[in-house]
């Protein structure tokens, strides 16, 4: 009945994420849209997931992988190499049009690069040093690609790159509509689908690893470290695979971005935009998928929902409240309830943070029993007690 109920929910789930967009595209292409940049925001926040909510490892500069991926399509994809160094134009006479197999491991695996490079001087780093240090990595990045216009002109400084081509493999042309007997799938309906073949394959990565002994190992060390390492964990290489494979998932969505809006500038990889990521990771439920994507679905979409709010409150007032600060302080209003109705987000993991004296289990011999008016919680799944568990990779 479990199983039937399950498969009923997931082909319900199926069909209405197929028919979203072409929905919404009766409405116009601008709610499509809104829909294409939430699903690259959870493609973010899963990423950001592994390094916050399983390893428990705070990182503040996410954002900068996010940026490397943006970067190296349109790079590669983009006449900016082959105008500026006379060497490429000999190499690629039509101009370098990247196909996405091609950019998709070339993204992945540069972002998972500079996330071990990131990672391997803050591996004593903890709390909020270790906040810092990524923070001004983020900033970093950020600083660079501004300012690498010159002597040599790499990233066309704070004026951005341009012309970058859609995303294109075979004959099909993502920048363009697509016509099927008739009907016409547009553009952003188009990128709408890559995007969620994207989210989903990263669902399935996230989960696997979530149950994996790698997953169970991150969550050693995000709740005790020196009791991780004292059960054999090597917890360097667990906190480096874990600043990699989060980092990874930044880079494939960067490269996505790029592709999508055809403009890639500094301006787009600033510090709120990883404090934005973050708190999609914490308002949904840290470490918990469904939370994670929902709290990244919420936070990418509330902004654009609240611009049909805060328009007719400015026309009351006669212009005197701007409707972009009224829609900021909607966003920080709704956060703001929402961490003090559910602290732990709003779909938290029921396994995290839980007691180690369970209700109906008798303390080990020489323990003491829980303390008067300490409950356990309320969360505890049943039977979980007499699980075997094993945390050593």
């Amino acid at each position: 009945m479990k199983n039937s109920k399950n498969l009923v929910f997931i082909v319900v789930a199926a069909v209405a994420l197929l028919a979203l967009p072409l929905v919404l595209q009766s409405q116009g292409n601008a709610w499509v849209r809104i829909a294409d940049i939430a699903l690259l925001y959870v493609l973010l926040a899963l990423g950001l997931n592994i390094v916050v909510g399983y390893a428990g490892l705070l990182d503040l500069g996410y954002v900068a992988f996010f940026a490397i991926g943006a970067y190296l399509f349109a790079l590669l994809s983009s006449p900016h190499l082959t105008e500026t160094f006379p060497v490429f134009k000999a190499m690629f006479p039509n101009g370098m049009h990247t196909t996405l197999i091609v950019v998709i491991p070339l993204a992945l695996g540069l972002a998972a690069l500079f996330g071990v490079l990131l990672g391997a001087p803050t591996l004593k780093l903890r709390g909020d040093y270790l906040a810092i240090v990524t923070l001004g990595f983020g900033e970093i990045i950020r600083v660079f690609l501004n300012n690498l216009d010159q002597p040599v002109n790499i990233t066309n400084g704070p004026k951005g790159i341009t012309a970058i081509d859609p995303i294109h493999f075979w004959s099909l042309n993502l920048g363009r509509p697509l016509k099927l007997d008739g009907f016409t799938i547009s553009s952003v309906t188009l990128y709408y689908y890559l995007f969620l073949v994207l989210v989903l394959f990263t669902i399935l990565i996230s989960h696997r690893l979530q149950i994996s002994r790698v997953g169970r190992a991150w969550m050693a060390i995000r709740e005790d470290e020196i009791a991780a390492k004292a059960m054999g964990i090597n917890t360097r290489n667990m906190k480096l695979l874990a600043f990699g494979m989060g980092a990874s998932f930044g880079g494939v969505s960067g490269a996505m971005f790029a592709a999508f809006q055809g403009f890639v500038s500094p301006e787009s990889f600033s510090l709120m935009e990883s404090v934005m990521i973050v708190a999609m990771v914490v308002l949904g439920g840290i470490g918990h998928l469904p939370g994670v994507v929902l709290g990244a679905v919420l936070l990418a979409a509330l902004p654009e929902v609240l611009r049909y709010v805060a328009a007719p409150l400015q026309e009351m007032t006669d212009g005197r409240l701007d409707a972009s600060i009224l829609r900021q302080l909607f966003i920080a209003l709704a956060m703001i309830i929402i961490m003090l109705v559910r602290p732990r987000g709003l779909w938290p993991s029921p396994e995290h943070g839980k007691s180690l004296v369970r209700r109906g289990t008798a303390p080990a011999s020489g323990m003491p029993a829980a303390a008067p008016g300490i409950e356990t919680p309320s969360d505890e799944m049943p039977g979980v007690a007499s699980r075997p568990m094993s945390i050593n990779p």
